[in-house]
């Protein structure tokens, strides 16, 4: 933190240079060369209070009220007409002095040397100066809109406030003594100043600052439009920077096929492991989180697995991660579990517990129930696997199935580069292997993603279908009955059904009702679905539906191309067909 926050002066400094401070300057000098001395003290003090409480607090505010970005630029320029009328009258500027010194008293010496007009438009100013904050201030901007209040993002946008209050503090004392001449000479030199300040309000109006800010840009080298780029962009800061954003850089990089013994600089380093953040409930770990702070400490390489208990991709993929837990844990491999639901259900705590009793993980698995960590991470997939290694790199990603073996060669290979050798051999890791043979797309029956629908699209509401077509179109989903449909999902009324055309070797449909054991039948070519083509959930041709979780409807033991038909009770929600 302390690295960030003296970058921070420095590029506040640097920044109080840049052309992009011209728009400010005028009005800099104009406020600190009239009224009395203490006038650029006042300045400073407001600049340096409005600019941190903008980026740290206001920014939060009008993300969260949904107010439009540039408030910040409407506030800055109603300050400046009000401060500069008042100095344009001058008995109103005493007038309004004197009211400030009412309100915060000041030692009777210095009342009326100008400090108080000089913190309201230092307060103006603040908002004026915000467009001048370069990466390190963005950085913190952002952060502040997205999540709590952080005493670490105050103190970097105070550090880089007081830089520049320092440096146009300077700049106000030299020009103060420049026109000290001219302002003894002329009691219109403060209207003068008054008048400077209207017309910068005028053109920050009709945006003429910006063009004059973008113009000085392009005709002036990079190091002196941005003095600060080289000590911004360094990779110091940038990681900082996303750890305070709670934010990973990874590299798109595309995975390698390793082989036994691969050298380790061979698995590229893809950028700094981001932060696990904005979970809720850890399992396997007595409540405790981990970070990956601590278990850089402890020498750790980690496989980061992204699922959902919703996801057959998934699934599948968990007898593999359990086997990489038993065989490296004792060596050094630490698994985590992210789970980032798809459905809002899925959110549920207790059905989080159950699935991962039922899946037999042991490893350690958190909520990420506002997909936070999955931001965080730049996921896009559901399963997908980054692998760290014990300096805290990520060094392989993957996505979706298949890639078991490859993976373990990986973690061998960061353990080895760890000094922790692992024993025994790779392989056998009881992977589920996926067929290659599905011909239909995962299919959603909600309205948001709904496709294939005989009929078109379901709409919002409840509506009411006849039977479903004796022939479907290939993949075609049809129902029957009354239906409810909602964004993610559709709730069966009365008379429901549902029928699938598909190609596969296992169908599996997501399911949920609020009555313990709703009977759903299932039907395959017309019949009854025979014990042998029975998925795991069926019994007696039919499911018992319960908690919210993927139901195995057909298991038939070779891909083919079928029909698939289902009857269900009032109250039953169905989510998404998923095919293996």
């Amino acid at each position: 933190m302390l690295l960030l926050i003296l970058f921070g002066f420095v590029a506040g400094a640097a920044t109080a240079v840049s052309p992009c401070v011209l728009p400010v300057l005028p009005i800099v000098l104009a406020g600190g060369a009239s009224g009395g001395r203490r006038r650029p003290l006042g300045i400073v003090v407001g600049l340096v209070a409005t600019f941190t409480i903008s980026v740290v607090v206001l920014a939060y505010v009008i993300s969260a009220l949904g107010l439009p970005d540039n408030v910040n630029r409407y506030i800055a320029i109603v300050t400046l007409v009000l401060v500069g009328i008042v100095l344009l009258v001058p008995p109103l500027s005493v007038a309004v002095e004197g009211w400030i010194s009412r309100i915060a008293p000041a030692p009777k010496q210095r009342i009326g040397e100008g400090f108080g007009t000089g913190v309201v438009l230092g307060a103006g100013l603040g908002f004026v100066y915000l467009p001048c904050a370069g990466p390190i201030l963005t950085g913190v901007i952002t952060a502040s809109s997205s999540q709590s209040f952080d005493v670490e993002r105050l103190l970097i946008a105070l550090a880089y406030g007081a830089g520049s209050g320092l440096v146009l503090y300077a700049i106000m004392l030299g020009g103060r003594r420049l026109t000290r001449p001219l302002a003894k000479r002329t009691g219109s030199f403060q209207m003068a100043m008054g008048g400077i300040m209207v017309l910068v309000a005028l053109a920050m109006i009709t945006n003429y600052d910006r063009d004059f800010t973008n113009s000085i840009g392009k005709n002036l080298p990079q190091a002196l439009v941005t003095p600060t780029q080289g000590l911004e962009k360094s990779s110091a800061v940038q990681s900082r920077l996303r750890g305070l954003r709670g934010e990973g850089s990874l590299q798109k990089a595309a995975r390698k096929e390793l082989v036994d013994g691969l050298d380790p600089t061979d698995l590229p380093i893809l950028g700094r492991v981001p932060p696990i953040t904005g979970t809720q409930q850890w399992f396997n770990t007595d409540g405790k989180p981990l970070t990956f702070a601590g278990l850089e400490r402890q020498r750790k390489v980690v496989l980061v697995d992204f699922w959902t208990y919703t996801c057959i991709n998934c699934l599948r993929t968990i007898p593999a991660l359990n086997s990489l837990y038993r065989k490296y844990e004792k060596d050094g491999l630490q698994i985590i579990g992210i789970h980032s639901p798809e459905f809002p259900f899925e959110k549920s705590a207790t059905s989080v517990k159950r699935a991962i009793a039922r899946e037999k993980i042991k490893y350690p698995v958190v909520q990420d129930n506002d997909l936070k960590t999955w931001d965080a991470f730049q996921n896009q997939a559901w399963p997908a696997q980054y692998l760290v290694d014990s300096g805290g790199n990520v060094r392989y990603t993957s996505e979706g199935e298949g890639h078991d073996d490859t993976t373990e060669k990986a973690i061998r290979t960061l353990l080895d580069e760890a000094g922790r050798t692992p024993g025994g051999r790779s392989g056998d890791l009881g992977a589920i292997e996926a067929s290659t043979k599905v011909g239909t797309p995962e299919s959603y029956l909600g309205n948001d993603r709904s496709e294939n629908i005989v009929g078109g699209k379901t709409g919002t509401g409840t509506r009411t279908y006849g039977e479903p077509p004796a022939k479907l179109p290939r993949n075609g989903i049809a129902f029957g009955g009354a239906w409810t449909f909602a964004g993610d999902h559709a709730t069966a009324r009365s008379g429901s059904r549902l029928a699938l055309d598909f190609t596969s070797e296992h169908v599996y449909l997501v399911l949920r009702s609020r009555t313990k054991d709703a009977p759903v039948g299932v039907s395959l070519d017309g019949a009854p679905v025979p014990a042998k083509r029975a998925g795991a959930d069926v019994r007696d041709g039919t499911v018992k539906v319960g908690t919210q979780r993927l139901y195995e409807l057909l298991d038939l033991r070779r891909a083919g191309h079928h029909r698939l038909d289902l009857t269900l009770p009032p109250g039953v929600e169905a989510y998404a067909f998923t095919f293996g």
